[in-house]
């Protein structure tokens, strides 16, 4: 029989490792997940995810309960204490269980000499809660956003900024996308009302929101690629591709594949060439292609030297969803906000730049070329793309739905998509 696994010491020591080591929670959680049942993995990641979300707010509580911070070796104490505070205030594990826990995974990381200061700090928590929250949920630590985050947002957008920062502090919904090949959408919803459970169609065509998060295993045909789980915002680009059968097609930073197979899905015969810079994430390409039962070509390269992995080869349509700073999908991964710096923002402008120049030459006369990022920064949008249409007499933007001229900014929103920009640029 397995000896059972602290989760809490698990976590902390998962939260030290982002905050402290600049560490991402998507890329070292799955690993810790591994040994665990479905039930403690979903605990783990609730912990984890809930804790990178209230950051701000648990550190400004333990400020306000210890005199001095935990440094050094005993660190991860300081974590633990996160842990255990996000469990009172934000889960349904009964305090008693929520507070035994915590002090039991001090032992378990071997620091049993401050059980008695973690136990003593969490209770003074529980008498004391209403007073500390309201002393606590003040000024702009409230926004649970770092500061140059909020200036960005506040100058960017003045009008939206609050409703941004409220959808990315909330749990995020959970999208499908029917695979047209195998079922319309009112059909595979049929199958999924059978067995009780409840979903609401999206404004893409393919598109399902369920009304409470799932395990794939309990979705019908998973296996077998009937359905994929992709955000809404997500599912449009290749829908503002339109790719038509027999077409070549390049899906530019294409990991982990969903947008390549949502192109064969609506268009069986094109011809794909699957391209990302990260040789791990390709895996999971070819691991989402093998269960939809679709082929496309699979390529290791970096956007910005394209003649190395297509030599001349030239496509009619080009997706480039774009390395970004992520600012639209915080709900997903809400360890963005800490790992991402201010400074991270022309960088990746500059990024993105260059990739742009070096593929526009591969994209035929009369192509389609969508530009893509899960960001809502304009510097890496609006602004990317007028500069570009600047910069190229033989680029055109197509208005898009909603859009403005050069764009389509989508905010995150509590029922829809998250945070996106799109930009569809024919070429004369």
């Amino acid at each position: 029989m397995k000896k059972a696994t602290n989760l809490r010491s698990l976590a902390a020591q998962l939260i030290e490792r982002v905050v402290d080591k600049g560490e991402s929670l998507s890329a070292i959680l799955p690993s810790a997940q591994k040994n665990l049942s479905d039930k403690d993995g979903a605990l783990l990641q609730e912990l984890c995810f809930g804790v990178m979300r209230t950051l701000p707010q648990l550190e400004a509580l333990i400020g306000k309960l210890m005199e001095r911070t935990l440094t050094g070796k005993q660190r991860v104490l300081h974590y633990l204490l996160m842990v255990g505070l996000y469990q009172l205030l934000y889960t349904r594990v009964p305090a008693h269980a929520a507070l035994a826990e915590t002090v039991a995974g001090a032992e378990v990381l071997k620091r049993t000499a401050l059980k008695g200061l973690l136990n003593g700090v969490l209770r003074q928590f529980l008498r004391q809660q209403e007073a500390l929250l309201a002393e606590v949920d003040q000024g702009s630590q409230r926004y649970w956003h770092p500061s140059w985050l909020l200036k960005r947002l506040q100058a960017a957008w003045p009008e939206q900024w609050q409703q941004i920062v409220e959808a990315n502090n909330l749990r995020p919904p959970m999208w499908l996308r029917v695979n047209r090949q195998h079922h319309s959408r009112d059909a595979w919803l049929a199958l999924l009302q059978a067995e009780e459970k409840v979903a609401f169609p999206g404004d893409a065509q393919d598109a399902l929101r369920l009304e409470s998060p799932t395990p794939v295993s309990q979705l019908p045909g998973f296996d077998q690629g009937w359905v994929t789980v992709q955000d809404l915002s997500a599912q449009r680009c290749a829908l503002l591709l339109e790719p038509k059968d027999g077409e070549s097609i390049l899906d530019l930073c294409a990991a982990p594949g969903g947008k390549t197979t949502h192109i064969l899905e609506i268009a069986p015969q094109a011809k794909v060439l699957a391209v990302d810079v990260d040789p791990q994430r390709l895996l999971r390409v070819h691991e989402n292609l093998q269960r939809l039962g679709m082929q496309a070509e699979v390529r290791q390269g970096d956007g910005r030297t394209p003649a190395e992995w297509c030599g001349d080869m030239q496509f009619d349509r080009i997706l480039l969803d774009a390395p970004c700073s992520a600012t639209g999908v915080i709900r997903r991964h809400p360890d963005i906000k800490w790992l991402r710096r201010d400074r991270d923002i022309p960088e990746l402008a500059n990024l993105q730049r260059e990739i742009l120049e070096a593929v526009w030459p591969r994209l035929r006369s009369g192509g389609t070329m969508i530009y893509a990022t899960c960001s809502i920064l304009p510097e890496e949008n609006h602004n990317q793309i007028s500069a570009f249409l600047a910069a190229h007499s033989d680029a055109v933007a197509e208005t898009l739905p909603q859009g403005q001229d050069n764009g389509w900014q989508v905010f995150p929103t509590i029922d829809g998509g998250d945070g996106f920009f799109y930009a569809k640029l024919m070429k004369k």
